[in-house]
């Protein structure tokens, strides 16, 4: 049960990070966070990084402090700013016509995603520039389709370099949970790289079956 308990408090962790994008925001995230938790649950998202603060929000809602559309400013996730991004970002002209260009170029490769992340407008969302980008071209839906290609691939990526990282020896529970709790992502995505990937891949299951 303990490791059960662990893989769940990070997928609660995951859902808390990305809420800011999730449709129906919290009022969706906070139901999922409290039909999940229980006291071992709480237990182990003390483990977690900002895992306090999740703990903490839960709490909230279980007592009904908090309704269940909302968090408390001091218990949001980066400090509120991906929901303030999401609410007020906006992309200025030239910004626009640069980041179309861009995007019209764009294949899902590492040359490409580099060339993304370098436009000045990208890099001053800072790490969060995948969210941070979807936001501030929310009114335009030709652009939001090409910037999900953008995000598709630089998630993969970053699950093709987390999925090695993660075998390397000492490997440990904390890291048998995070890749369970994120197992369907590594299905999806890194077929992508072909053999190497589904190799890869096959290493990641028999890793978080074993016990």
């Amino acid at each position: 049960m303990r490791e059960r308990a662990s893989i769940i408090a990070q997928r609660l962790a995951n859902l808390y990070r990305q809420a800011h994008v999730i449709e129906g925001g919290w009022a969706v995230v906070n139901r999922a966070l409290v039909a999940e938790s229980d006291s071992q649950i709480l237990e182990e998202l003390l483990k977690l990084p900002n895992g306090e603060k999740l703990s903490a929000h839960i709490r909230n809602l279980q007592s009904g402090r908090t309704p269940m559309d909302g968090i408390e400013r001091e218990l949001m996730p980066y400090g509120g700013m991906m929901d303030r991004a999401a609410k007020g970002t906006q992309i200025s002209t030239s910004d626009l016509k640069e980041l179309e260009s861009a995007l019209a170029r764009f294949q899902p490769d590492e040359d490409h995603l580099e060339e993304i992340r370098n436009l000045p407008f990208v890099q001053s969302f800072g790490e969060k520039w995948a969210s941070g980008v979807r936001a501030a071209i929310a009114g335009h839906p030709g652009l939001v389709e090409q910037w999900r290609q953008v995000q598709q691939a630089s998630r993969a990526y970053e699950l093709w370099n987390r999925g090695y990282a993660m075998l390397e020896p000492p490997v440990s529970d904390r890291a048998r949970a995070e890749i369970q709790a994120e197992l369907s992502e590594y299905e999806t995505y890194l077929p992508m790289f072909g053999e190497e990937g589904m190799k890869l891949l096959a290493r990641l299951r028999a890793f978080v079956s074993s016990v």
